[in-house]
Formats: structure tokens, C-alpha cells, sequence
């Protein structure tokens, strides 16, 4: 049960990361969502109405912080 956790921590991290990465992109925000939306169907995870947008204001926020 434990190592379930931690490859869900690596597996989560990975995900955070390179959403930090596509956000902080020189790219025009609205391609950058299509792509996060693009590779997160690819994936099987749907987002539904403002929950993209919810967790590119939470990912934005905790960058922010951490500059």
C-alpha cells in the first residue's frame, strides 16, 4: 500500500511539473490550455467547464509563491 502512494506522488509530481512547464511557456495561454487539454485526454482525464482553468490559477499561484 505504501509504494502505491509513492508512485502515485511520482506520478502526480510529474504531472505538476510539466504543467508548471507548459504554463510558464512563452506561448499564448489559451494554445498552452489546449495542450494540457490535449495531453490530459490522452490520458484518460476528462476536465469539465472551469476546472482547467481552476487548476491553472492553482498551478499560477504556487509559482508565484515560490519565486
Amino acid at each position: 500500500m505504501k509504494a502505491m502512494h509513492i508512485i502515485c506522488a511520482v506520478v502526480g509530481g510529474a504531472i505538476a511539473g510539466a504543467a508548471v512547464g507548459l504554463l510558464v511557456a512563452p506561448e499564448k495561454g489559451e494554445t498552452t490550455r489546449r495542450k494540457i487539454i490535449k495531453v490530459l485526454r490522452e490520458k484518460g482525464i476528462k476536465l469539465k467547464g472551469n476546472e482547467l482553468e481552476e487548476l491553472a490559477d492553482e498551478i499560477e499561484e504556487q509559482i508565484e509563491k515560490s519565486l
